[in-house]
């Protein structure tokens, strides 16, 4: 798959519907993937950091999750025109395993949130094989890594916060040789939860979540900083 480049990161073009079916042929060739979530703030993040660029860049899949990419592509003359949220990827992965009967672990969070998620997930997804579930408290790695193995999950949602998710999911790979998608969720299990509400409809469908959460949040607006900022570094970029 062609992939664009935007500060020397790279952003998948694909849609939901095309990650799934790429995904599909990999799962039956024994592949493993990985998807990340790129936003501009992770882009400015990249240029501070060699080793998140490497994360993203050797990523499998990343996805254009902020509005600031689709800028971004319609500046550069881009082929990406959609965003792919890392919660709706995550939905998609569940309606996607539920159908094809592969089992999933969910890594991350409270308890109590990560518990209420697999809850509601399984009212959404009934059938859905839950390989089984770890809290994001879990101190000792090596123990983690043989129940994930001996769960059999095919899918696992880590929810650690990044870059902390894909350095666990970027160590672990090579342990865990049957789990074939890896996906970084951030605070997905808190929206599936309904410990935390998404924006209305409305602000997802312009694009705009990040005015709901800056609405809901005001201390955010050092992060939302990075969008202006992403975008003039694009401006000025060959």
């Amino acid at each position: 798959m062609m992939k664009e480049s935007y500060l020397g990161v790279n952003v998948s073009p694909l849609s939901y519907e095309g990650i799934i079916e790429d995904l599909r042929q990999r799962i039956l060739n024994g592949d493993q993937s990985t998807i990340i979530a790129v936003n501009p703030e992770k882009v400015i993040a990249a240029e501070r950091d060699p080793q998140v660029k490497q994360l993203i860049n050797s990523s499998t899949y990343q996805i254009a999750d902020g509005i600031g990419i689709l800028l971004a592509a319609k500046i550069k003359g881009g082929n990406i025109t959609s965003r792919v949220t890392g919660v709706d990827m995550m939905a998609k992965l569940l309606e996607f395993a539920t159908a094809e009967k592969l089992p999933v672990y969910f890594y991350g969070a409270q308890e109590e949130v990560v518990t209420k998620a697999i809850s509601s997930i399984q009212e959404t997804n009934p059938g859905i094989l839950v390989a089984g579930y770890t809290n994001g408290f879990e101190k000792d790695e090596d123990a983690l890594v043989e129940r994930i193995n001996a769960s059999g999950a095919k899918l696992i949602f880590v929810a650690l916060g990044s870059p902390k998710q894909e350095l666990w999911i970027q160590r672990n790979m090579g342990r865990l040789q049957n789990v074939q998608v890896f996906q970084g969720v951030g605070g997905s299990f808190d929206v599936f939860s309904g410990t935390v509400k998404r924006a209305p409809l409305l602000f997802r469908k312009l694009g705009i979540e990040w005015l709901y959460r800056l609405i809901s949040s005001p201390s955010r607006i050092k992060r939302q900083m990075n969008l202006p900022i992403f975008l003039m570094k694009v401006l000025r970029s060959r």
